[in-house]
């Protein structure tokens, strides 16, 4: 218990950091608080204010527990932003629990409106970027180290070690967007034509179709 608590704890401290307005990812606030209203019907950048708000607004227990790792990906992302956390509307910060199988990952994306950085709970990961430029930066992380990802950069988390892992994230956004490259490419609807696919990725259109088959 001690131990979680010494890890929220300082996953929190990584987060409030990322709230300096000199690093916000969105625009600033204009009042003290607008809690999201996502029932309503008007649609504007960000969410429109609900009138009627209490502490509850501004509470989240989503990150207690471990996620389901079940899947193909043998990852599991958690989200505490506005769509889940309604408070932090206008408020420029949002965080999200990663958690891994054995051999997991979280497949290279990107999150368009935030840099990510990432406070190590449990495991071994190896985590990286790759730049405009091409050029990888990676790293094995463990129990307590922290990595940050760029803004808009494309990045992964890989888990390297024989159990489990977790992180926590924080972002400089209420929503910060995610694409998953290869769901994003093989997955899309309407799909991207298959000789597109294959000629950026010098292979046949067999072979394109052959992947997206498995996304379906």
């Amino acid at each position: 218990m001690a131990r979680l608590q010494f890890s929220v704890v300082a996953a929190c401290a990584v987060l409030l950091s990322l709230a300096a307005s000199s690093l916000a990812g969105d625009a600033d606030m204009l009042q003290d608080v607008c809690v999201a209203d996502l029932a309503s019907p008007i649609k504007l950048n960000g969410f429109p204010c609900k009138v009627d708000i209490t502490a509850d607004d501004f509470f989240f227990a989503g990150l207690k527990r471990a996620g389901n790792t079940n899947n193909a990906a043998g990852s599991n992302v958690t989200a505490a932003n506005v769509q889940s956390f309604p408070g932090v509307n206008t408020l420029g910060v949002s965080m999200a629990r990663i958690d891994y199988a054995p051999g997991g990952q979280n497949p290279p994306h990107t999150h368009p409106r935030a840099t990510e950085i990432i406070f190590v709970l449990e495991g071994v990961l190896e985590v990286g970027f790759i730049t405009t430029a091409n050029k990888l930066f990676t790293k094995t992380v463990t129990v307590g180290d922290v990595f940050a990802f760029p803004r808009g950069l494309v990045h992964f988390q890989q888990n390297r070690g024989r159990g489990p892992a977790s992180v926590i994230a924080g972002f400089n956004s209420q929503l910060q967007g995610t694409q998953v490259i290869a769901t994003t490419l093989f997955a899309a609807a309407p799909p991207v034509p298959s000789d597109v696919l294959a000629k950026a990725f010098r292979i046949d259109n067999g072979q394109v179709d052959a992947i997206k088959a498995k996304f379906m």
